[in-house]
């Protein structure tokens, strides 16, 4: 029975929306920047404050118990709200704590100057930065560990704000001397028989080239044989000759560099993304993420 008295920290709400976001002890820990044994010593004392069982923990998964997915809801509004309070309490500006999701695709492109910039002219903000696919970085806005992330739009995620940062083209990455190198005026339909490489399952890039594809009633020739989990091994792949690839036009100077390489383009409307940064509806930072916008927008590659 639930000591009415009882009334729980905030750390250790964190500890249980992000064990119950991530299903995993040591990436809700790593996530939330303390030790896997103060997350644990959280949620637990969390559940005996309550007299009720919010997680199920077994050696090989964690698993949401039916208190702790009627709860939930009320928890991540707890966060919410105290992150509103902090935010209204800060005054006006970016400042505080910044927990920024940002995807693999965009990170080493654009942290190299948006780090610096944010030390510059927001000099009290502590960004946060975690990098990881988009379906993760949503999951972390939904439950609060996150407060903003950059990814390709549109998520069409409920209870999300999205603002456009930008949008690029795709590059076609070859190996020097392909028949397609130097072209200009390429088609999708082009990528028809060509033994196009992918970045791994979860990636948005991976998404948005086999919808690209399908689209155009193309069908590369060894989709899925080779997969990359980062956008400079794939390119090296494509250097040894195992291959093509799409890249992000942002991504083609540092990762053509590397390589001996040729790159092809598209005719217009050439095939691209745009990416952007969400945030969710019930902040009270929203003007504050808007400048966010502004700085980041302001620090994309050439």
């Amino acid at each position: 029975m639930t000591d009415q008295t009882y009334q729980p920290t905030l750390s250790q709400l964190r500890a249980f929306a992000a064990v119950a976001e991530f299903r995993h002890f040591g990436t809700a820990a790593t996530r939330l920047g303390v030790s896997q044994p103060t997350l644990s010593q959280a949620l637990a004392s969390l559940e005996n404050g309550l007299g009720l069982q919010l997680i199920e923990r077994s050696t090989r998964r964690v698993l949401v118990t039916a208190d702790g997915k009627r709860l939930l809801p009320q928890a991540i509004a707890t966060l919410e709200a105290a992150d509103r309070f902090v935010a209204s309490a800060a005054g006006e500006g970016l400042r505080g704590t910044l927990r920024l999701g940002i995807i693999p695709t965009v990170a080493p492109y654009v942290l190299p100057k948006l780090l610096p910039e944010l030390r510059t002219r927001v000099p009290a903000l502590a960004p946060h930065v975690i990098e990881d696919q988009t379906a993760r970085l949503l999951d972390g806005l939904r439950s609060g560990v996150l407060d903003v992330a950059v990814l390709a739009l549109p998520a069409e995620a409920a209870g999300l704000v999205e603002i456009p940062l930008y949008a690029e083209e795709f590059v076609l990455v070859l190996p020097r001397g392909h028949e397609l190198a130097g072209r200009d005026d390429l088609k999708p339909a082009d990528l028809d028989a060509l033994p196009l490489l992918l970045l791994d399952e979860g990636h948005c890039l991976r998404e948005q080239t086999l919808e690209l594809c399908r689209a155009n009633e193309a069908h590369p020739s060894a989709v899925g044989d080779t997969r990359a989990a980062s956008l400079a091994t794939v390119v090296q792949c494509v250097a040894g000759d195992l291959g093509v690839t799409l890249i992000p036009a942002m991504a083609v100077a540092a990762e053509t560099s590397r390589g001996t390489l040729d790159i092809a383009t598209f005719a217009a409307p050439a095939p691209g993304r745009t990416v952007g940064l969400a945030f969710r509806s019930s902040t009270a930072r929203g003007d504050d993420y808007g400048l966010l916008a502004e700085i980041i927008r302001e620090c994309r590659p050439c």
